[in-house]
């Protein structure tokens, strides 16, 4: 098959993990704080694959001489760094705001990154096709209609800190798809997740009081946020953006998150979705779609990296 169209069901796949996942974080904010939330599913995310870049090292003989492992390790390590410090400021802004902004509105104002992303790539150089340009438009809409509701409240200094957050989402983005063809995408994400883990110790230790009941109790949502939407859902995303046509597309794709968030509401909740979040759903499928035509193949130069050990089945 196709790489390009693996990367795509690769970043379809993310945004499936994170749109289910959302249920999963809201709830247990009665249980921890936003800083121990992101602490606790980041070093989740990191431990859980340890395994899988151990059992891979010892299936794979290793051929690589001193100099090409040197040279990997500072690019993985260059990279892990740059996507965790990154993530951890969205995360961090993001999570905090959830406890004061409506959770339609700190979604909508969040999927934003998809404006931030081509207008960083333009700032590095990067052209934006005319069609794709037209899917952000489209995509802006959908996402409106899908996030807001009708009491949805007014501006305030939380929608501010939000927009920062949707920058740094897209800032991770743009910093995935320039290390992704540089080192292998399990052991970056593992990095980048120890990151941000820990990062997020010494806000959590100044302004909360974490305990280890309260993990416990948290322990399915935690589990949850941290296998599968750090640990599967963010490697994949870097295995996606490795061989899909551009961030911004990457980014198209990843803010279905939004409509899988309203179909799992569907299909796991029994909500019924209004006739506006139909027609957002709708935008939001045509936007993908429509980013997808004519778009030029990008010829992704071999890596000297270790191929990633499961590249289909995460």
């Amino acid at each position: 098959m196709d790489k390009k169209i693996l990367a795509n069901i690769a970043l379809f796949l993310t945004a499936l993990i994170w749109g289910l996942s959302f249920v999963a974080q809201k709830a247990g904010m009665d249980f921890v704080g936003p800083f121990s939330f992101n602490f606790a599913r980041s070093i989740l995310g990191g431990f859980s694959l340890l395994p899988v870049i151990g059992i891979v090292k010892l299936m794979q003989e290793d051929k690589r001489t001193p100099i090409q492992k040197d040279v990997q390790h500072i690019r993985l390590a260059q990279g892990g760094i740059a996507c965790g410090v990154a993530l951890w400021i969205a995360m961090t802004i993001q999570q905090y705001c959830m406890l004061h902004a409506p959770a339609g509105k700190a979604g909508f104002i969040t999927a934003l990154y998809i404006i931030y992303v081509p207008l960083i790539a333009m700032f590095f150089g990067k052209k934006v096709t005319r069609n794709v340009w037209i899917s952000v438009g489209l995509a802006v809409i959908g996402l409106y209609l899908l996030c807001f509701k009708d009491s949805i409240g007014g501006f305030s200094i939380w929608d501010l800190w939000l927009l920062l957050a949707a920058f740094f989402y897209g800032l991770h983005i743009i910093v995935v798809n320039h290390f992704a063809r540089k080192a292998n995408a399990t052991k970056m994400s593992c990095v980048q997740f120890f990151v941000v883990g820990l990062l997020s110790i010494p806000l959590m230790l100044i302004f909360e009081e974490p305990t280890w009941a309260s993990f416990v109790a948290y322990k399915t949502p935690i589990l949850y946020a941290g296998i599968l939407t750090c640990g599967v859902a963010y490697t994949i995303q870097i295995f996606g953006q490795k061989f899909t046509t551009s961030p911004t597309v990457a980014s198209l794709i990843l803010s279905l998150e939004s409509v899988f968030a309203v179909v799992g509401g569907c299909l796991i909740l029994h909500e019924v979705m209004s006739i506006k979040e139909i027609f957002g759903c709708l935008f939001m499928i045509t936007a993908v779609i429509l980013s997808q035509l004519n778009a030029k193949p990008k010829k992704v130069e071999p890596s000297s990296e270790d191929e990633d050990p499961i590249p289909v089945s995460k």
